[in-house]
């Protein structure tokens, strides 16, 4: 016996409970069926999503934030980076996907959880307050999905377009897609340049407030054209692995620092698949921001060693990078300890 086309289309859980009620026992087969899948579902098909809110100093806002993530336990944050120069906060979650029959996603966990951070952001954090000396177009600033375990980039592209469209229409916020998500694969770092996110408004090294037109120059992907000045824009794409890698210069001309980090980007004619940043960080220092995008091509030794080489031209110390996230591996490796740590209770 077959299942009807109308239940293949949705199979959560109030579905088929609303199914049991008036087909009786061929559901009550189906419920059980489902929660034997879900058990390799959770170990197999994996999403990681990295959230990046423009605020690191506001705890009162942080501690809402998280709260917010706390409300389904099936998500799991894996990693925080905070960084109070950057006034800055990536949050790495993790969750699994379900599909129906003909292989779409129909539920995860992190859609409720991204949409219960989402609105907390909103509701403690004023972009038109905010400073740091990172760049940064809205509260939530930017939403990537890898795929991880036996996930696939098209399902991290999938899900990610299904969020835009969920925090677009709910928060009426202007949302960019990039990458996998984009239907021309238009990437990050171009749409950013066409936004002007590289160009700080304040004190020639810091981004404050919201200082472009309210009507964007650019047509979102998501939502409104109109933007709220308290809130900003989102971007959100689906990516294979990136690797975020900071090199600390020992300096504060901002200058040196910014030559060095074009000198050593694929767009300055350096190494192929980096980009960079050079960025105030602190009151004594500089840093190169990195974005390894095929860290198994471009690893952070040759960064290192390319940034080391071209500060000692300038006469400038270079301190030891560090990555701001776990490996893919680590972060499956702690996602399934604490799962189990939960079903175990």
């Amino acid at each position: 016996m077959d299942l009807n086309p109308s239940y293949k289309k949705d199979f959560t859980m109030g579905y088929l409970e609303d199914k049991w009620l008036r087909n009786g026992k061929w559901i009550i087969f189906l419920y059980f069926r489902f929660h034997k899948d879900m058990k390799s579902t959770k170990k197999s098909m994996l999403l990681c999503c990295k959230l990046y809110v423009s605020e690191s100093r506001n705890h009162t806002a942080l501690d809402s934030i998280e709260r917010a993530a706390r409300l389904d336990g099936e998500t799991v944050i894996v990693n925080k980076f905070e960084d109070r120069a950057y006034n800055r906060i990536r949050y790495t979650l993790v969750s699994y996907i379900v599909h129906d029959s003909t292989g779409n996603i129909i539920y995860s966990p992190l859609q409720r959880t991204l949409q219960s951070m989402v609105e907390a952001a909103y509701e403690a954090i004023n972009l038109e307050l905010q400073c740091g000396a990172h760049p940064r177009l809205g509260v939530v600033d930017d939403i990537v999905f890898h795929p991880l375990a036996q996930a696939s980039l098209d399902e991290a592209a999938s899900f990610a377009k299904m969020a835009a469209a969920d925090i677009a229409n709910k928060f009426q916020v202007p949302v960019f897609l990039y990458d996998a998500a984009h239907p021309m694969g238009k990437p990050l770092d171009i749409i950013r340049r066409e936004l002007g996110y590289y160009r700080p408004n304040f004190m020639g090294s810091q981004w404050s407030g919201w200082d472009m037109p309210e009507v964007l120059p650019e047509k979102p992907d998501v939502g409104p054209t109109m933007v709220s000045r308290a809130r900003g824009i989102v971007m959100i794409g689906a990516r294979p692995w990136v690797s975020a890698y900071n090199i600390p210069i020992v300096s504060t001309d901002i200058s040196a620092t910014r030559r060095i980090a074009r000198m050593v980007s694929a767009r300055g004619g350096g190494l192929p698949t980096v980009q960079t940043m050079g960025l105030f960080h602190g009151e004594d220092s500089t840093e190169i921001a990195c974005m390894l995008l095929e860290p198994n091509r471009i690893g952070a030794e040759q960064v290192q060693y390319q940034v080391e080489m071209l500060a000692a031209q300038e006469g400038l110390d270079v301190e030891e990078g560090y990555f701001t996230d776990f490996s893919p591996d680590m972060i499956i490796e702690k996602y399934l300890k604490l799962i189990a740590g939960d079903e175990s209770h």
